[in-house]
C-alpha cells in the first residue's frame, strides 16, 4: 500500500510553481515560504488523520496564494453600509464630508500649525483652530473639544465639582462643606454603551451622584429639596438611546437653569447627539439643538461630534468662557486632547455649517437622513434592473424602515426603499455572509428569507462596487 505522504511535493517544488513565483512579486519571499510550509504541514496533518486533501502542486499553490492574499488585507477596511442605519456604531458612525476627509489626510501626511500662531510665531492653543466654528454653531461664549462625549462629561465634572475639593484639600476646609455633589434625575441615569453608565462616569469624574425623583417622574421640587451646601451642580442628561413613555414628568432645561441661577449653581446639559440644525421638518423630532441648550442658559453643554453633527469622533464642551477655561487647564485635558487629524476634520466639518441649508445638502449624515423616500425608490428600481441581469438572482423593491442609530432618536424610523434579494441554491444567511466577507465587504440585513440592501447609506460612487460584490457573491464557489 502506497504512502500518501509521498505524494506531497517538497517545499522547493511547491515554491517553483508559477503561481508562487508570481506571488513573490506581491508578497515578501519569507512570507511566501512560510505560507508554503504551513500549507504542506496542514496537508500532512490531514493525511495522517485519514482525510484526503488536495496534494497536487497547483492546488497547494492556489491555497498558498489565497492565504497570502487574505493575510495582506488590512484588519480595518472599507465597508459598504447597506443596513440603512445611518450612524452605525459598528461601522464607524458618521462618514466624513470629502473636505473633512481631505483635511485629515493633509494633516496626517505633513506638518501644520497645530499649536503655532503663524502671525506672531508664538505657541498657541490647538483648540483655537476649532473654537470659532464651535461658537458659531452653538452661540456659546467659548468651546473646546476632547476625544469623545464620555471624556467631555468626565472633565466637565472635574472642572465644576472636583475644583471645590482641590481648593480645600488636605482637610483644611475649616468646617466648610465639600461641594462635590451633582444632582441628576433617576430617569436620566443612562447607559451609553459598553456598560459605561452615568453613575460610573460621575465616579470617574470625581463627583458624587445625588439621584432625585423616580424613573418616570421627576419634579422641580425634587431638585430643590436635594440641594445642600455640598451641591456643586445640577445636571440634565438627554435620554438619547431610550424613551420613557406613559405617565411621565420631567423638568425642562429652562426650569433647571432658573433654579440654578436662584441657588448659585451651574447647570450642565449632556445633550448627547450634537444636533446643530433642526431636523423636525424631516420627521426627526426628539433631539435637543445644542444652540437651544445654550440659549436656555446652560453653563456647559456636552455633545458628540460623530453623530448628528456628522464629523469625526470627539466630545464637545460649549458654554461659559470661565468654565471652558477651567476644563482646558485641567491636567486630564492632555490625556483627552484631540490629535491633529481629528482637529483638522472637525474644523472642516464646522465650516460646512456656515450655511445651515447647505449643511443639510452636503454633510453626508444629514443628507442621508433627509433623502426623500421617492428618491430612494427610484434609485432602488434602477439598481434592481442591473441586478436582474445577474444569473441566479431574484430581486424585488419594497418599502421598509431606516434608523438613525448611534444612540440617537431610538424610537424614530425613517421610511425607506430596499432591494430584497435571494439567490438560487443559496440561503439568505449564506448570501449575507458572502457579501460580508467579500471585497468590498457589504453589510445588509436578513429579513423574511431575503437579504435586504438599503441604498440610503450607500454612496452613489459605491454603486458599481456593490453591483460587482453581489455578482461575485452569487457566482463564488466554495
Amino acid at each position: 500500500m502506497s504512502n500518501p505522504l509521498r505524494d506531497l511535493p517538497s517545499v522547493t517544488k511547491l515554491l517553483a510553481a508559477p503561481a508562487l513565483v508570481a506571488a513573490r512579486e506581491r508578497h515578501p519571499h519569507a512570507a511566501v515560504t512560510a505560507a508554503a510550509r504551513s500549507a504542506l504541514d496542514s496537508a500532512r496533518n490531514k493525511l495522517a488523520s485519514g482525510e484526503s486533501p488536495a496534494v497536487g502542486v497547483e492546488a497547494l499553490a492556489a491555497e498558498v496564494v489565497a492565504a497570502l492574499d487574505a493575510q495582506a488585507l488590512p484588519a480595518l477596511r472599507p465597508v459598504i453600509n447597506a443596513t440603512g442605519v445611518v450612524l452605525h456604531t459598528n461601522l464607524g458612525r458618521s462618514p466624513l464630508h470629502e473636505e473633512a476627509a481631505r483635511a485629515a489626510y493633509e494633516a496626517a501626511r505633513g506638518y501644520l500649525n497645530l499649536e503655532l500662531d503663524l502671525a506672531t510665531g508664538k505657541r498657541a492653543s490647538r483648540q483655537g483652530n476649532v473654537r470659532a466654528g464651535l461658537r458659531a454653531i452653538t452661540g456659546a461664549e467659548s468651546a473646546t473639544a476632547v476625544n469623545n462625549c464620555a471624556a467631555a462629561t468626565v472633565i466637565a465634572l472635574r472642572a465644576i465639582a472636583v475644583e471645590h475639593q482641590e481648593g480645600i484639600a488636605g482637610g483644611a476646609h475649616g468646617g466648610f462643606p465639600l461641594r462635590n455633589e451633582v444632582i441628576v434625575s433617576r430617569g436620566q441615569l443612562v447607559e451609553i454603551g459598553g456598560s459605561f453608565r452615568i453613575p460610573e462616569v460621575m465616579a470617574v469624574g470625581g463627583a458624587i451622584l445625588r439621584e432625585v425623583g423616580t424613573t418616570n417622574i421627576t419634579r422641580l421640587s425634587d431638585y430643590e429639596r436635594a440641594i445642600t451646601p455640598n451641591t456643586a451642580a445640577l445636571m440634565r442628561v438627554h435620554a438619547s438611546n431610550y424613551r420613557v413613555r406613559g405617565y411621565t414628568k420631567s423638568v425642562d432645561l429652562p426650569q433647571l437653569v432658573e433654579l440654578g441661577r436662584k441657588r448659585g449653581l451651574p447647570v450642565i446639559d449632556d445633550a448627547g447627539s450634537g444636533q446643530a440644525v433642526d431636523l423636525t421638518p424631516f420627521g426627526l423630532p426628539g433631539e435637543p439643538l445644542v444652540s437651544a441648550s445654550i440659549a436656555a442658559g446652560a453653563d456647559l453643554v456636552l455633545f458628540s461630534g460623530d453623530k448628528l453633527l456628522g464629523g469625526p469622533q470627539c466630545g464637545i464642551l460649549a458654554g461659559k468662557a470661565d468654565l471652558v477655561q477651567k476644563v482646558e487647564k485641567d491636567p486630564l485635558m492632555r490625556a483627552f486632547r484631540l490629535d491633529k487629524m481629528t482637529l483638522a476634520a472637525l474644523e472642516a466639518t464646522l465650516r460646512l455649517y456656515r450655511d445651515p441649508a447647505e449643511a443639510l445638502r452636503t454633510v453626508p449624515t444629514l443628507r442621508m437622513l433627509t433623502t426623500p423616500l421617492a428618491d430612494l425608490r427610484r434609485r432602488c428600481e434602477s439598481f434592481a434592473e442591473w441586478l436582474r441581469a445577474i444569473p441566479g438572482i431574484t430581486v424585488g423593491v419594497r418599502e421598509d424602515e431606516s434608523f438613525v442609530g448611534g444612540g440617537s432618536l431610538p424610537d424614530v424610523s425613517v421610511p425607506t426603499a430596499v432591494l430584497a434579494i435571494s439567490a438560487a441554491n443559496m440561503s439568505e444567511t449564506e448570501l449575507a455572509a458572502r457579501l460580508r466577507t467579500g471585497t468590498p465587504a457589504v453589510v445588509g440585513r436578513v429579513q423574511d428569507e431575503r437579504v435586504l440592501l438599503d441604498l440610503r447609506c450607500v454612496f452613489e460612487r459605491q454603486e458599481e462596487e456593490l453591483l460587482e460584490a453581489v455578482r461575485l457573491a452569487v457566482g463564488r464557489t466554495e
